[in-house]
């Protein structure tokens, strides 16, 4: 984990932001000595387990053609 000042931060928040994504690496930023925020890479979840069920609905008519008078106003 790496530590750095508000003003290390700001100036080369690029080159933090790259080494986070790069190296899964937490960033701290410190003001007067003490940890005030982290930078630390974005956790990328496991698809859940409706995902797979909608992968196997299958539809067999157009949706976009028009209905049968199914809507039509009395």
């Amino acid at each position: 984990m790496k530590t750095v000042s508000i003003h290390e931060a700001k100036t080369n928040l690029s080159s933090l932001i790259a080494r986070v994504e790069d190296h899964h690496e937490q960033v701290v930023i410190c003001r007067y000595g003490r940890a005030v925020a982290r930078i630390e890479p974005m956790r990328r979840g496991k698809r859940t387990a409706i995902d797979s069920l909608l992968s196997q609905v299958k539809i067999h008519e157009d949706l976009t053609s028009p209905t049968d008078g199914e809507w039509e106003h009395a």
